[in-house]
């Protein structure tokens, strides 16, 4: 069975709520869907760590998937976020997004359990089996455990649905390594190092910026993979501020609030994260300000084409 192959830009979908946080704006999300598909993008990834996923209900979570599918249909893949450390869970939850119809999951390490190398195979192993494509999502930074190349590679041929991994550990030399052992399809968890992957064999990204900017972020990711190294060069330093602006807390923050000023979703977030502190908020108006993605508060708060 051919595995699925994916190359391009997949925006990590922030989640939009209510100005209070306790609903989630679903239309918001469907504008948000829209603009993405008009900019080009390959696919979509809901309820992933941009997407706020811990704070979720199981319910906001199947109608948020449910959406995606619908708008998304003939148009662009749907990469939903179902992984947990819980195992009987994660399958769970990948069952139901097989049956809403999505072309593939995302599957973040277990978290807090810390797991063995054994113990992270077993894990894909059992979500393997529900025949769906898997997408592996290694963030270290998040979950206290990391895969290791070599346990990527033994995943990818031993395990027929498993077709790419969202490599957010931010090492080069961690995906030079995975690209050394097996054929995966490996994309960027990380916007500013989106362009040096490729430059080793990545084939785009799971993009945080790609939110607030699709077309930006797709015209450079489509420069590099036509091999023209230097237009997406020039484009990856004039967005390199903004790719790590976003982070200047954590994400998703930064991000709601830039796309606030652009009058795209309320800033919101629910607890425990909290409202982008003062000093952020100069930074990112500045910063967005400057690279023509959004004006500041002061100013009409559209995007700027």
């Amino acid at each position: 069975m051919a595995r699925l192959e994916l190359a391009g830009v997949f925006p990590a979908l922030v989640t939009p709520f209510s100005a209070d946080g306790k609903e989630v704006d679903y239309e918001a999300l469907e504008k948000l869907l829209d603009a993405q598909i008009a900019g080009g993008v390959a696919g979509v990834v809901p309820i992933g760590t941009t997407g706020e996923s811990p704070t979720l209900t199981a319910e906001e979570r199947e109608k948020i998937i449910a959406m995606c599918v619908e708008k998304c249909a003939g148009k662009c893949l749907v990469i939903a976020g179902t992984g947990s450390n819980n195992t009987e869970g994660t399958v769970a939850a990948t069952k139901k997004a097989k049956e809403a119809g999505v072309d593939a999951v995302l599957i973040v390490n277990p978290y807090y359990s810390k797991p063995s190398q054994e113990g992270l195979f077993q894990h894909v192993k059992a979500v393997n089996e529900v025949g769906v494509p898997i997408v592996l999502y290694n963030i270290p930074g998040r979950t206290g455990i990391a895969l290791t190349a070599a346990t990527v590679a033994r995943m990818y041929k031993e395990l027929d649905n498993v077709c790419a991994i969202k490599e957010a550990t931010g090492s080069l030399d961690m995906a030079s390594e995975i690209r050394s052992l097996c054929d995966i399809t490996v994309l960027s968890g990380d916007d500013s190092l989106t362009l040096p992957l490729m430059s080793v064999g990545g084939k785009g990204v799971v993009s945080v910026l790609s939110n607030l900017a699709p077309e930006k972020v797709v015209s450079m990711v489509k420069a590099a993979a036509d091999g023209d190294f230097a237009g997406a060069a020039k484009q990856h330093i004039e967005l390199f501020p903004v790719f790590k602006g976003m982070f200047c807390e954590t994400n998703p923050v930064p991000c709601k609030y830039a796309m606030s000023l652009a009058g795209m979703c309320d800033a919101s977030v629910r607890l425990p994260l909290a409202p982008l502190a003062a000093e952020s908020k100069a930074k990112v108006e500045a910063m967005c300000e400057a690279a023509g993605l959004a004006s500041s508060p002061n100013g009409a708060k559209k995007a700027k084409q």
